[in-house]
């Protein structure tokens, strides 16, 4: 997959974007635990950057996917990783299933403010007892009249604190754990919706999550995502589009890290030389940035085929696992070579390095990520071919 003029657009605008309405507010955000989401998408709104591949009929663009990852690599200029996070739940985790399969009313309700930046959506799917086992989620929403009522709990609900709306992964009947679940949304105002705790994280600073508990909440039937009991497999097309996203955000802040220490050990006096004149950091720096090209060929290569129609999940998944690896790795073996430097807060290299540890956890674990390439290999017992 190349990159043409368009794209390279696209990710100048929104880098000269992140770095005067993003960057020099990053550390107050990161301070205070959250960031002004209603503000700074509406300024994306605004620009056109939250609608890159929805349909023009609602406010979006109307482009390939393709489009969708360059704006998440670009965000990986941002200096932290709770803002970026934050955007790829609204353009990418939140609102793929309600643009492709919600009613037209539907779509011109939520996903055009959305699209416009005048709504902050969330994905609910992970509990306290499920998160990367999907199908194991408890939260129900059975039928009364017209309504859906809605009893359960959602955990580590990025945007939850300041969503307008979610996407919500509900049983909706008794069937079979992946034939019986529905994507509903549901306006976080309604009644019967409590937030139990903001969440304090060891990274992703800036970005809220919270516990979210749903006590005989009422929706409309009519706000389920397109046919009823086919949340699960929505859920995971999902999937396929948040696993990308995170591995091609993940290359620009590796590079980052990477470029940062190159910096850092040019100027660094030790034992009468250069730290970068040690063959063990440069040669370290180039295996570093030689594993993070790797990560790039194989992202960009699982975009050029779901662009074209094929089905990725086994490519997708093994980006994201490559990018959950990496972003220990990268920011671990750069951080010793700051070395007390490294260990501060106001450190952008330790600051990748708390944040991207959650790249291994959300949207699927490594060893979820392991069993749907060993499914597609088939090689995972009791699974036979893909």
């Amino acid at each position: 997959m190349q990159f043409t003029h368009e794209h390279q657009e696209i990710q100048r605008n929104l880098k000269r974007f992140i770095e005067t309405e993003i960057n020099p507010h990053v550390d107050e955000w990161e301070e205070k635990e959250i960031f002004p989401a209603h503000e700074v998408f509406k300024k994306m709104g605004d620009l056109g950057f939250l609608g890159l591949c929805k349909p023009t009929e609602y406010g979006g663009m109307g482009l390939d996917y393709s489009y969708s990852l360059a704006m998440a690599e670009a965000l990986g200029n941002i200096h932290c990783g709770g803002v970026p996070m934050a955007i790829g739940v609204q353009t990418d985790m939140a609102t793929p299933a309600l643009a492709r399969f919600g009613s037209d009313a539907l779509r011109r309700e939520f996903l055009a403010p959305a699209i416009a930046g005048d709504m902050v959506g969330c994905i609910g799917v992970s509990e306290a007892g499920g998160g990367s086992d999907v199908a194991s989620v408890k939260t129900t929403a059975r039928k009364d009249g017209g309504d859906y009522v809605i009893n359960g709990s959602k955990m580590w609900i990025t945007n939850s604190l300041q969503a307008d709306w979610m996407c919500l992964l509900a049983n909706t009947s008794d069937g079979a754990p992946h034939k019986n679940k529905t994507l509903i949304i549901v306006p976080m105002k309604t009644k019967g919706i409590s937030v139990g705790k903001k969440i304090r994280k060891i990274g992703m600073d800036s970005s809220d999550t919270g516990l979210i508990h749903f006590d005989e909440v009422r929706v409309p039937q009519h706000y389920a995502i397109g046919q009823e009991g086919m949340g699960f497999t929505y859920q995971m097309l999902q999937f396929q589009e948040e696993r990308l996203w995170c591995a091609a955000n993940s290359i620009q802040g590796l590079t980052n890290c990477i470029d940062w220490t190159i910096e850092w050990a040019r100027e660094r006096q030790m034992f009468g030389g250069r730290l970068i004149d040690n063959q063990w950091v440069y040669f370290k720096l180039a295996e570093l940035k030689t594993e993070v090209e790797s990560l790039r060929a194989l992202t960009y290569r699982a975009c050029e085929l779901y662009v074209g129609g094929q089905d990725v999940t086994e490519l997708a998944s093994m980006a994201k696992l490559k990018a959950g690896r990496l972003m220990r790795v990268v920011p671990d073996a750069c951080l010793q070579f700051w070395g007390g430097m490294g260990y501060t807060k106001e450190n952008l290299v330790s600051r990748v390095f708390r944040d991207g540890r959650l790249t291994s956890i959300g949207g699927g674990a490594d060893e979820v990520m392991m069993g749907i390439i060993a499914k597609t290999m088939g090689i995972l017992p009791g699974k036979q071919g893909k």
